[in-house]
């Protein structure tokens, strides 16, 4: 549960991150970052796998670089459902923006992984 609870962390500081780099990516604060991090995370685990099911044919084919285009998905619907929180403008951005992500996200579970070692 620990662990779970520190990926939201670390994922809304990448949330906040990105919306630092993009205009067309806003956020309105670290308490919204959280609550799109965790509807993210339900997003992950419910819709994500049917997804990637769904698509795995073309996610075979691509080498899984189709998985960004489902990671943008995943953020476009948590920008749909946070309504004017959350605003993400065009999905050029959210693919640009699931890449800087998941970049993030693994710099910092690293981070986290070795400090705790």
């Amino acid at each position: 549960m620990l662990q779970w609870l520190v990926s939201i962390l670390l994922n809304a500081v990448a949330l906040i991150a990105v919306a630092q780099l993009f205009e067309s990516f806003h956020m309105d604060g670290f308490v919204i970052a959280l609550l799109a991090s965790f509807i993210l995370a339900i997003l992950n685990i419910i819709v994500k796998p049917i997804l990637v099911i769904l698509t795995l044919p073309i996610t075979v084919i691509s080498l899984g670089l189709f998985l960004f285009i489902i990671n943008a998905v995943t953020l476009m619907i948590t920008q749909a459902l946070m309504d004017h929180s959350f605003v993400i403008d065009g999905f050029g951005t959210a693919i640009i923006a699931a890449i800087i992500i998941s970049v993030i996200n693994l710099l910092l579970n690293r981070l986290v992984r070795d400090s705790v070692r």
